[in-house]
């Protein structure tokens, strides 16, 4: 790093982009800075013609200053699209100064517009990083997120309402699905008996079902397996039925 002397109101020093020129004093608008200087070389020579470097300044259609040389401290100032210097050619004299276009305070990095060429060439391909463009940048990034931000929300809104929208959707249907499932149990019967139940709170026409009361009476006022049949045994019933039969017999063997 090239050194700079303590009498002049700029130092070399880091800068976001690598080096740059920094103000070690106040420097008021208008104030020559640096000179910006080196060879000069003759675009009708075709070996100078042929020379490429990043340090070149155009004077003249013909004339360019080749500023690649370390003395020229000039070249550590850097490019901004809102600068706080400009260049001042003076082509018949063949000379660029950089001057201040407003007051820089110490500590402020000083910087110029390299110009639209320039730009196009070597800046807009890895894009700009002065402090301007850095403000866009981060203002364009700010917005994204927060444009992200807000499409996050408006989805997780969405989706919250969809799935209350399905939780009672599925609720009406549990619902629904419960009182099919309690009629068709008889729970909900209309208070009727079905398959033992109360249906009606009745038996149907009275009676029952199932060797129940049936008008009041037993089934038919009979009973089976040897019990009751319309109030007579079944034994006594069939002795009463064969008495006649055994006389018949006996009267036509005596005859």
């Amino acid at each position: 790093m090239p050194a700079s002397s303590s009498q002049k109101p700029y130092r070399v020093g880091r800068s976001r982009t690598g080096l740059g020129l920094f103000a070690t004093k106040p420097i008021k608008k208008g104030t020559k800075i640096i000179r910006y200087f080196g060879p000069l070389l003759d675009s009708k020579k075709k070996d100078e013609d042929a020379i490429e470097n990043k340090y070149l300044f155009e004077l003249t259609n013909r004339w360019t200053i080749d500023g690649s040389i370390r003395q020229n401290v000039a070249r550590y100032i850097n490019h901004a699209c809102r600068p706080n210097a400009e260049s001042d050619v003076k082509p018949r004299k063949r000379k660029v100064f950089i001057r201040a276009i407003k007051d820089i305070e110490p500590g402020d990095e000083i910087n110029y517009d390299y110009g639209t060429d320039y730009f196009k060439a070597y800046l807009k391909p890895i894009g700009c990083k002065c402090d301007a463009c850095e403000k866009k940048r981060k203002k364009k990034r700010a917005e994204a997120r927060a444009e992200r931000l807000r499409l996050k929300e408006r989805a997780e809104r969405k989706a919250k309402r969809e799935a209350e929208k399905l939780a009672e959707m599925r609720a009406r249907q549990r619902k629904s699905s419960a009182k099919k499932a309690a009629k068709a149990n008889g729970k909900l019967g209309n208070g009727k008996m079905l398959n033992g139940s109360a249906l009606n709170s009745k038996a149907p026409n009275g009676k029952a079902l199932n060797g129940k009361a049936l008008n009041g009476k037993a089934l038919n006022g009979k009973a089976l397996n040897g019990k009751h049949l319309n109030g007579h045994s079944l034994t006594a019933a069939a002795g009463k039925r064969a008495a006649p039969s055994t006389r018949g017999a006996a009267r036509v063997l005596q005859a």
